[in-house]
């Protein structure tokens, strides 16, 4: 489990709390959405989770290790991993392969062990067949799946996305998001995901809001989807499909709230 406990924390001692008090939870094989406006901490808070960034006051521990006690930096590193928004700020390899095997090289992984890595977080997201593949002649897609295996290389117990689908299109959206849940439901990985994608939103199992730093919603997705104020606070807008979802419920279908795009709203309309 990665638990904050009443966790603040300033960038400089005259700044206003990027977080502030903030107390929440990522358990294992759990997909956790962070939302929020810009500037309310969703990133910060991202970061404080493997230890780039320390808290100012409270605690962040990664099943029961401080991520601020400098003995554990390496320990706390190798069971989070982070995706960032934009892959090329972590692809280093001239070719897919070499880029997956980077991380566990770094950490003296034997050759063979780092064969077994690569081969199976390059399946884990669809990419096996492009090993020596040059990451630039990659789509954005295919590059942010990447980044995911070089993080799943290190053989994580949670990862975090940091806008992970910021930069792509619908497709790439709908097949980071398939592998977010296939990590954590089929394969026991706790997913913490920082979104404004309301799809992402509709899929995960918690939403944690989060306005000028404070946690103000950490609930299900239906919750938040159906509290226009909540959404509006956070920043939120429903997608074209999720208004039409809403219309459709209005007039009496039964529509879930977790319909937040065309495929999800077709499927309700024709179980």
């Amino acid at each position: 489990m990665i638990r904050f406990e009443s966790v603040s924390f300033r960038y400089r001692a005259d700044a206003p709390l990027a977080l502030d008090d903030v107390c929440v939870t990522l358990e294992a094989g759990e997909v956790v959405a962070v939302v929020g406006a810009n500037g309310s901490g969703k990133s910060t808070l991202a970061r404080l989770c493997d230890g780039l960034l320390e808290p100012t006051s409270g605690r962040v521990l990664v099943d029961g290790i401080d991520t601020a006690a400098p003995e554990s930096l390496w320990d706390v590193r190798s069971m989070v991993g982070m995706v960032f928004q934009d892959p090329d700020d972590q692809i280093v390899g001239t070719v897919v392969e070499e880029d997956c095997a980077f991380g566990p090289e770094n950490i003296g992984v034997p050759s063979a062990e780092i064969r077994v890595r690569v081969d199976s977080s390059l399946a884990a997201v669809g990419l096996q067949g492009l090993e020596r593949r040059e990451p630039h002649l990659l789509s954005e897609g295919q590059k942010q799946r990447l980044a995911v295996a070089g993080a799943l290389a290190m053989r994580p117990r949670y990862l975090v996305f940091d806008e992970p689908t910021a930069m792509l299109d619908p497709a790439g959206r709908r097949a980071v998001l398939e592998i977010t849940e296939r990590l954590a439901r089929a394969e026991g990985h706790g997913v913490l995901v920082v979104s404004h994608d309301i799809t992402g939103i509709a899929r995960a199992d918690r939403v944690i809001g989060l306005d000028s730093g404070r946690v103000v919603f950490d609930g299900g997705p239906d919750g938040l989807l159906g509290d226009a104020g909540m959404m509006a606070l956070l920043g939120l807008a429903l997608s074209p499909a999720a208004r039409l979802a809403a219309a459709l419920r209005e007039r009496g279908l039964d529509v879930p709230l977790s319909a937040a795009d065309a495929e999800s709203l077709v499927a309700s309309l024709w179980r």
